[in-house]
């Protein structure tokens, strides 16, 4: 009989974070006259109707492609040191954190599936003691970024596919799957606060509400501190 797991998915940014820390961290690392100037840039583009404001993912691949490619790696994992810190420091959301800590200290698995990158993630994850990042990777060739990114982005759909991936890599016992009574051998936890977090709260058994009250989806708990685990 297969062990059944117990997996806890965070999302970052609105989650476990107060508010968005992707922006920030790419003035940081371009510098606010570059940033300006790219952003400026796309947006025009935007309004010529040359590339598509509106395409979430298109855009942050641009944004990330003309801000960070060209740049060596090590740089970017040095100033994503320098930012976790900052943001564990400022930025956290602590009944959220005191969650992670209460599913990891129950011994469950607990893995990070944001949208925002894993310069930052990774160290931030070390810290808590996170077993897993799934996040933006950007495509690093010979120590330097290409422009492009290894995976879509981690946002959506993309994140239920990506963390059932990790479930079946992760595990060598093969029991992210379902036995062959047909029942399901992970139990999974999820929190999340936007609709790129839907297909990850509907892929759980858990599910817990971040955003606003009057966009919580159907059948997914408004999560507060007194919100018990089960």
């Amino acid at each position: 009989m297969a062990t059944r797991r117990r997996v806890a998915a965070f999302d970052f940014d609105g989650t476990l974070s107060k508010r968005d820390t992707l922006i920030p961290f790419l003035i940081e690392a371009a510098g606010r006259r570059r940033f300006t100037t790219v952003t400026s840039r796309l947006g025009a583009l935007g309004l010529l109707g040359k590339v598509p404001l509106t395409d979430r993912d298109h855009m942050k691949e641009l944004m990330i492609r003309e801000l960070l490619g060209g740049r060596d790696e090590p740089v970017l994992r040095e100033h994503g040191e320098r930012y976790a810190r900052q943001v564990l420091a400022t930025k956290m959301n602590d009944s959220v954190v005191s969650r992670l800590k209460e599913h990891r200290d129950s011994g469950h698995e607990v893995v990070l599936v944001s949208a925002s990158l894993v310069y930052y993630l990774d160290p931030i994850a070390r810290i808590l003691g996170v077993d897993a990042v799934i996040a933006v990777e950007p495509t690093v060739i010979d120590g330097v970024l290409d422009g492009t990114l290894t995976h879509p982005n981690v946002r959506a759909e993309q994140k239920s596919i990506r963390l059932s991936e990790w479930l079946d890599q992760s595990d060598g016992s093969d029991t992210a799957k379902k036995s062959d009574t047909g029942k399901r051998t992970v139990e999974l936890w999820a929190y999340g606060n936007s609709s790129g977090d839907h297909e990850l709260l509907e892929q759980a058994d858990h599910a817990f509400w971040l955003g606003s009250e009057r966009k919580r989806p159907d059948n997914v708990t408004q999560f507060t501190s007194e919100t018990p685990i089960r």
